[in-house]
């Protein structure tokens, strides 16, 4: 099932042929006679996209129980399934989420004592309290503070937020500045960090934010073309793929695009780096735009197709929802981006999603471009339909879901001019 991106630029000038005369030659009235079919149509992309989201999170819920733990995979889905309930309004994801949480005790990794606290390695011990695969699942207890929160029952509630609060305090004041030494860990975290400027109005989360990234963009972010490497042991060229090209894992970089625009979504444009995100956040969609495939997915090793042959949907659909995301809030131009948005579209509904709502073609949970790793219709995994679900409901809101944007003037200190529907130009 597909939908179109935009209606036809052509569509008055075409239906005015079909009009009589007077209203055909007055742009008022053929505006005003039109208008309804053009909202209906509109309406009806919208419901189109909407009924895919409903079909794919509810093949999800049905098949698996939220009472697992709040580890990165799982808790990925999350951020994607709040995303749903947002655009839909469905009770019954809002439960799903409380129930995962409740399960977890609004906790990640549980120990007490941060003198026990690691992060330096990989690690799923509960000692690994500051490792972000443990943080991730943050985000959606925030989110489902502030829903009882905006209820008036904040007080109430603050024990959903206070090991959020324990945990990202600590780090936001530690010396520390090397917490993100993969690429994940910029999805996993940094939105988090934002979360709580947001909850807090503590600018010591923004500024964390800052130092850490410049780190993670020391060890993993390739000068030249604006992407990151999986961690420091994928840097070229001590690492290639098998024909000797950088090693670009997409599924990385679509963590790194679509933090960058959870980042941006709560970060203010008067904090003194924002211009420092905005513009990676642009070159990085770039850069992603300029390596899909033509038929719309984005190959696992983003430069090299051949190190790991065919589709892909967990960095595809952050890639899409990254995209979108830019397109929706005036940081991307549609005129650049909505045929690669179009592309890739075409591809999450028409292969990756199955008729029966499973989402396939997500490469296992892993660190790199396997060669000869076989993906079909099957392989499906939590993150993957999270990512799905991201990139819907921003497709959802392209169609015209809610309320148009207004334009936004250019502020003092941020350098970019945005627009409604239009992008947005460094001044």
């Amino acid at each position: 099932m597909t939908t179109d991106t935009k209606p036809s630029s052509g569509l008055l000038s075409r239906a005015a042929s079909f009009l009589p005369k007077g209203i055909a030659k007055c742009p008022l009235l053929l505006f005003l006679f039109l208008l309804p079919m053009v909202l209906q149509a509109q309406n009806q992309k919208v419901e189109a996209v909407t009924a895919i989201i409903n079909k794919v999170n509810n093949y999800w819920q049905t098949h698996n129980k939220p009472e697992v733990r709040a580890f990165w995979d799982n808790a990925a889905y999350h951020t994607g399934n709040m995303e749903a309930y947002r655009l839909t309004g469905n009770r019954e994801f809002l439960q799903y989420s409380l129930r995962w949480a409740e399960h977890n005790r609004w906790q990640g990794a549980t120990e007490t004592d941060p003198a026990k606290w690691r992060y330096k390695n990989y690690g799923e011990g509960q000692d690994y309290v500051l490792f972000g695969d443990w943080q991730i699942c943050f985000q959606t207890y925030i989110d489902l503070y502030n829903i009882a929160r905006g209820s008036g029952n904040g007080e109430a509630y603050r024990y959903r937020i206070a090991r959020a609060l324990e945990v990202m305090g600590y780090e936001a004041r530690s010396r520390a500045n090397d917490y993100w030494w993969w690429a994940d860990a910029l999805y996993m975290v940094m939105p988090v960090m934002t979360k709580l400027y947001r909850l807090t109005g503590d600018e010591i989360y923004l500024d964390k934010l800052y130092e850490n990234i410049l780190y993670s963009d020391s060890i993993m972010l390739d000068q030249e073309t604006g992407l990151y490497y999986r961690d420091g042991r994928y840097v070229y060229p001590r690492h290639q793929t098998n024909s000797g090209k950088k090693d670009f894992w997409a599924r990385g970089d679509g963590w790194v695009l679509a933090g960058l625009a959870k980042v941006l979504q709560d970060m203010p444009r008067s904090y003194r780096h924002h211009r420092f995100f905005a513009d990676k956040f642009v070159r990085l969609s770039r850069a992603v735009a300029a390596l899909q495939q033509k038929e719309g997915y984005w190959t696992r090793s983003m430069m090299d197709p051949a190190q790991a042959e065919g589709p892909e949907t967990s960095g595809t659909a952050f890639f899409t929802y990254g995209l979108l995301w830019g397109m929706n809030n005036g940081y991307l131009s549609a005129k650049e981006f909505a045929p690669v948005v179009k592309r890739a579209w075409k591809y999450l509904t028409g292969t990756a999603l199955q008729s029966d709502g499973k989402v396939g073609y997500v490469q296992p949970i892993g660190d790199k471009a396997i060669p000869g790793q076989q993906l079909d219709a099957n392989s499906q995994a939590n993150f993957g339909v999270g990512a799905f679900l991201l990139a819907a409901c921003e497709y959802a809101r392209y169609q015209g879901f809610g309320k148009a944007k207004k334009p936004r003037k250019r502020t003092a200190g941020n350098g970019w001019v945005l627009f409604a529907r239009g992008g947005a130009r460094g001044m």
